[in-house]
């Protein structure tokens, strides 16, 4: 905990994060003031009782010690002669440097003490004041201006001459160096000497241990140096052209205060500087020493002083020495809150409160513009007190430097940003305060003498925007406004107190009036409570930017590192040595044509030497064009620059990405790249961090190559994005060229228009992320991105997989006159084979089952295709189904089952697991037809080929899913009718041709019945197969008319008769379905009322082949007909032989009938299709009642 002063303990060091300990609450001569104290930092040792001094001890002796440096009195002893240390234009300087955690923030002023008493003491005083003001955040900083010292001093160095000009034109004409008398000097020294003889101890003439000056100045760097390389190596550090320049230096900008302390006066917030000693003694722990002249009675500003010293640090009673010309007479103990009812000195605490308060609301409404510096000044013996912008009357000069200010407060808003900065991910917030105390920063920085500074702020202004974050709205990041407080502006336009006073009118008063920003018409005012009020309402210019966009934010962040490369490339000496090179001429970016690229076989050797400097980089080898010095400012800043205008561009190429715009995202990641390729250059180490980044940006840039590939016919479009250029962009290369060509990673981004060109770019450049993973040992911290890579890596191979299989294809459909596979074909299959083999290898290393099914697949659709090839290449004539054939189908079977065993089940993914099974039944099927319609006889036996025909067939019915409710069943069902067709005209064929074997002939006969019977009831489920019906039904009727020719006995002769008819009755829903289509085709004729001239039976509708359903038409009516004449023969000679049954007359009669009509109809040979349809409904529709009696009739 922090000690109040007064409490004897030594206070803690500079720059300590400590708890504030609330100080005193004070009631004083009834008015109660709330003040409190913590000392933030002391260089004194715990207080000692001050020495008693005698009566008659002549204090114009000088004691033995005097004017030795003295650890009790600090500076004290010393300052009281007037020497150097006293009045620093600088000293507010030093305390924000160190409590930069406190500027800006929560802090309203820092100052001395004694400027914070001289502004009090205004309405009491007819001294002069000149005081510099200066705004960061929402604190004051306040800085004695002498204008005597500083005009003494512009004589000799030409510093303040234009305020000296100023001055002297305005406000003093008659300006001259005002000396001090002797008494001034008389009381000074004896003032001193009194002190020095109240030093108490033997050790009161040693000097200071050099210690306590570490303490005071050491913790100052080492702060904000240790908390800057923990996270921003090169911009944080204290910038060398600070202790370069000569101004620095001597300015003073350290803290030389024995005491800083944080003093809580009402609700303002004071950090305040103080020497003033503290002994012990007394009743209380801390007193404060004064000397007085008897003769002369304490006047109010002695009073007010002495109160304000107390109430500063915190300490409960005053000692009082009176003297008599320099003669000891008497000491007197006073009480802190009795000091404002002395006699001849009685002031009103709450008039003070409401005067630090009015001048507090005046400076804080008047002083708005950060980084400028304000002149407080009231002439001696004036009542008017007026504020000037020295900046802007200094802008007016040639030169802003001639402000000794510039260079602090430039350095001080750096140093408040880069505290902010380190603690940026506690709070976004901050992010527009930041932002605007670095631009701020800036406008006041001269590239030639700050380039380090500049190049470190526009480094901090990009690390603002998070590129990392693309998702999110900036505007719910970032709250447009603040309180009034925070949300300063850089741009504060003046407005006008709205109280009746008129007090910032001048139209009263001197002509110098027009130059002030402000004033104050009277003293008087400053004590009447709340006469001043912060009335400026300050626009939230300082909220962050909101963005629109990812490229708008990118463009922002390329915008401030361009900046910065400016200023550090403007710094590196060796200018003359680099080779000329104009920022504003485009730098071209090379367009690869397939006419020039090597392909593929280029491709490697490129990626071999990339590999080759990757792994130099892990040695550390490193090399700048420049000259820069590793190690130096410079090279650190520019290392960090170049990341970030990498990381930008990534994130601009991936939106670009986004938006489908490959053109734009390839020329992005070619600039992300060739700051990479820069980067590395420079950067003796590669971070794993980096590496992970050049690892993301070759993926990025793989998919951008692939996406390219896919989509060729935009080719002119993307070729026009990736060829422009920003001047933005140019100049960002160009500072890059100063370092490196910026070729390593050309092989990754050239825009190609060859298709396999682009694929194969595309895979190198996930082999090459890949590999950075692999020997940065990065696969195990980035699991995620090492599974990304290689389903990248699956995903290209089997594209190029794919590509090289279709082109097979292709060339295996042109070959017309060599019947042979050539060897083009092969070396596509070989290409093809090892692209998915490859694939499928990475993604079973990543447990990928599903996209291994799919590639899988696709190996089993290559050996598929080598296997068409095969057989294309028999021709026609003698065609026999080949051995190769055999050989490839059943690797494709082998890789499809492969397929099925990498998933596991159907759960896995239902629809690749269907779509494997749909492969596999397809080749399954497709085999066995083969076999069937070109049967090897030459190589087998029928009997061999019938059964492996029945198991493939078998198989591929395994394999084709009829039950699963999907898009895919009505193909099923057609495949398993279709299979079913073909097993039975197989067994049917088989009865024809077999001779012998009864008991083989009669499951020939079982097996053909039941896949007639199988296929009819699945053609029946599907309603747009009526010509597929009708074969199967006409093949049934010729199977019964078979059996009926081996048949003996009249009794199963009818039976097998009218079993074929009924299977012809059942026919009528196909007719129904043929007719329906013809109806519809001759109304959409009619609709159109095009010529039906020259219509051809083949020109046929959508669903329906005309030539097909006239051929089944003309055998359905001749099978017909034969049946009918069969059965009207047999029913005849039966009738005969066992006399008349009513129900078989009933038949007789009806068949006559029909086949007497269908004879007719035949006959005739100008009925249209449509009206021979109709005829066969008809005649249908009449045997269809006969067909059921005849079969129960005849048992």
């Amino acid at each position: 905990m922090e000690e109040p002063c007064g409490a004897g303990a030594a206070a803690p060091l500079r720059g300590d994060a400590e708890e504030p300990k609330q100080g005193s609450l004070l009631f004083l001569g009834g008015n109660e003031v709330k003040s409190s104290a913590v000392v933030k930092y002391s260089s004194a040792p715990p207080q000692a009782a001050f020495a008693r001094l005698q009566e008659k001890t002549d204090l114009k002796l000088p004691p033995a010690n005097w004017l030795r440096e003295s650890a009790k009195l600090g500076p004290a002893g010393t300052t009281i002669l007037g020497n150097s240390k006293k009045s620093k234009p600088f000293s507010s300087f030093g305390m924000a440097y160190d409590f930069i955690d406190s500027v800006g923030n929560d802090v309203d002023v820092v100052s001395d003490s004694e400027n914070i008493k001289k502004l009090l003491k205004i309405p009491y005083s007819k001294s002069h004041v000149s005081m510099a003001v200066h705004r960061i955040g929402r604190t004051l900083l306040l800085d004695e201006l002498d204008i005597q010292e500083l005009f003494m001093r512009s004589s000799q160095t030409g510093d303040w001459t234009w305020l000296k000009e100023f001055y002297q034109r305005l406000i003093d004409q008659k300006w001259q160096r005002k000396k001090k008398s002797k008494e001034h000097w008389y009381q000074k020294a004896i003032l001193s000497k009194f002190l020095y003889y109240s030093i108490n101890g033997d050790g009161a003439a040693q000097p200071v241990p050099s210690t306590s000056k570490q303490h005071q100045e050491g913790p100052v760097a080492g702060e904000s140096d240790e908390a800057g390389r923990a996270s921003w190596p090169a911009p944080f550090e204290m910038p060398s052209s600070l202790s370069e320049d000569p101004g620095a230096s001597n300015q003073g900008l350290k803290n030389d205060f024995v005491r800083n302390i944080l003093w809580t006066f009402e609700d303002i917030h004071m950090l305040v500087g103080s020497n003033m000693p503290i002994f012990g003694g007394g009743r209380y722990p801390a007193v404060s020493l004064r000397l007085r002249d008897n003769n002369k009675p304490i006047n109010v500003l002695t009073g007010i002083d002495y109160w304000l010293d107390n109430l500063i640090c915190n300490v409960p009673e005053l000692v009082m020495c009176f003297h008599v010309n320099g003669i000891v007479q008497k000491y007197e103990m006073i009480k802190t809150e009795d000091i404002p009812n002395l006699e001849n000195s009685n002031f009103s605490t709450k008039v003070i409160k409401d005067i630090a308060q009015n001048i507090l609301s005046f400076l804080k409404s008047n002083c708005t513009k950060e980084g400028h510096t304000y002149w407080l000044f009231k002439a001696s013996g004036s009542d008017i007190v007026k504020l000037y912008d020295l900046t802007t009357l200094c802008e007016e000069t040639e030169d802003k430097y001639q402000n000794p200010f510039t260079m602090p407060v430039a350095i001080l808003l750096y140093k408040v940003a880069c505290n902010m900065m380190l603690k940026k991910n506690q709070n976004k917030k901050h992010y527009g305060t930041i932002r605007t105390l670095l631009l701020n920063c800036l406008k006041l920085l001269d590239n030639g003498r700050h380039p380090q500074i500049i190049a470190s702020a526009n480094y901090m202004l990009s690390e603002l925007f998070q590129l990392d974050e693309p998702k999110k709205e900036d505007s719910t990041d970032f709250p447009i406004n603040g309180n009034s407080d925070e949300s300063y502006s850089e741009e504060e336009e003046e407005m006008p107190d709205s109280d009746e006073n008129g007090s910032y009118s001048n139209s009263s008063d001197p002509p110098d009036d027009n130059k002030a920003v402000a004033i104050i018409k009277s003293v008087g005012e400053l004590s009447v409570p709340e006469k001043y009020k912060s009335v400026h309402r300050i626009r939230p210019s300082c909220a962050f930017p909101v963005c629109h966009g990812t490229e708008e934010r990118c463009r922002l962040v390329l915008n401030h590192v361009l900046e910065g490369l400016k200023s550090v490339d403007s710094s590196v000496k060796k200018e003359g040595d680099l080779p000329a090179a104009d920022p504003s001429t485009p730098i071209p970016l090379k367009y690869e044509d397939e006419s020039t690229s090597g392909g593929p076989e280029c491709l490697e050797k490129q990626m071999a030497l990339f590999l080759d400097k990757m792994g130099s980089f892990q040695k550390g080898k490193h090399s700048s064009q420049s000259g820069m010095i590793p190690g130096s400012w410079q090279y650190k800043m520019k290392l960090q620059l170049i990341l970030k205008s990498s990381k930008a561009y990534y994130v601009l190429s991936d939106a670009a990405m986004i938006l489908q715009k490959y053109g734009r995202a390839l020329r992005y990641i070619k600039l992300a790249l060739q700051c990479h390729d820069t980067y590395c250059c420079l950067c003796g180490s590669m971070l794993p961090e980096v590496l992970m980044f050049l690892c993301q940006c070759l993926t990025l840039c793989g998919d951008i190559q692939l996406m390219l590939a896919q989509n060729a016919n935009n080719r002119a479009a993307y070729l026009e994005e990736y060829n422009y250029q920003t001047k933005e962009d140019q100049e960002i290369l160009h500072s890059l060229h100063r370092e490196s060509r910026c070729q390593v990673f050309a092989w990754a981004t050239d825009l190609s228009t060859d298709l396999e060109y682009q694929l194969s770019v595309s895979c190198k450049c996930y082999e090459a992320a890949y590999e950075i993973l692999l020997f940065s040992n990065l696969k195990k911290e980035n699991p995620e991105q090492h599974i990304q890579v290689l389903k990248r890596m699956g995903n290209i191979r089997n594209e190029i997989g794919v590509f090289y299989m279709n082109q097979a294809a292709a060339v295996q459909t042109e070959r017309v006159v060599s019947k042979n596979v050539s060897t083009t074909e092969q070396q596509l299959w070989k290409k093809s084979f090892s692209c998915f083999e490859e694939g499928i290898q990475n993604f079973e290393s990543i447990d990928d089952a599903t996209n291994a099914a799919l590639l899988l697949c696709n190996t089993g659709r290559l050996m598929r295709i080598c296997a068409q090839a095969h057989c294309a290449a028999e021709g026609d004539f003698k065609r026999e189904f080949s051995p190769e054939e055999a050989l490839y189908y059943n690797k494709a079977i082998d890789y499809y089952l492969k397929a099925l065993r990498s998933l596991g089940k159907r759960d896995v993914h239902p629809a690749v697991w269907d779509s494997v099974n749909w492969e596999l039944s397809t080749t399954y099927f497709t085999m066995a037809t083969l076999q069937q319609d070109y049967a090897p006889l030459s190589r087998k036996a029928q009997e061999q080929i019938e059964k492996e025909v029945s198991e493939a067939m078998m198989k591929s019915l395994k394999y084709c899913d009829v039950d699963t409710v999907s898009e895919r069943q009505p193909l099923c069902q057609y495949r398993a009718a279709t299979i079913h067709h073909r097993l039975a005209s197989m067994y049917h064929s088989c009865l024809r041709n077999q001779v012998g074997d009864e008991h083989l002939r009669k499951q020939h006969r079982v097996l053909a019945d039941l896949h007639y019977s199988k296929a009819v009831r699945l053609f029946q489920l599907l309603k747009d197969t009526p010509c597929e019906f009708l074969r199967v039904q006409l093949e049934r009727v010729a199977f019964a008319e078979f059996q009926m020719a081996s048949q003996n006995s009249s009794a199963g002769k009818l039976k097998t008769l009218f079993g074929a008819l009924d299977i012809m009755t059942k026919t009528k829903g196909a007719f129904q379905l043929i007719r329906k289509e013809l109806v519809a085709e001759s109304e959409q004729i009619s609709k159109d009322k095009s010529p039906a001239e020259g219509v051809s039976p083949s020109d046929s509708s959508v669903g329906l082949n005309k030539e097909e359903v006239l051929k089944l038409l003309s055998i359905f009516e001749s099978r017909m007909s034969f049946l009918l004449l069969q059965s009207i023969k047999l029913l005849t000679s039966t009738k005969k032989k066992i006399g008349g049954i009513n129900e078989e007359e009933v038949v007789l009669k009806t068949n006559k009938q029909v086949y007497s009509l269908l004879l007719r109809a035949t006959a005739n040979k100008g009925l249209t299709l449509l009206e021979r349809t109709d005829l066969i409904l008809n005649l249908l529709e009449q045997l269809a009642p006969n067909s059921e009696g005849s079969n129960r009739g005849i048992q």
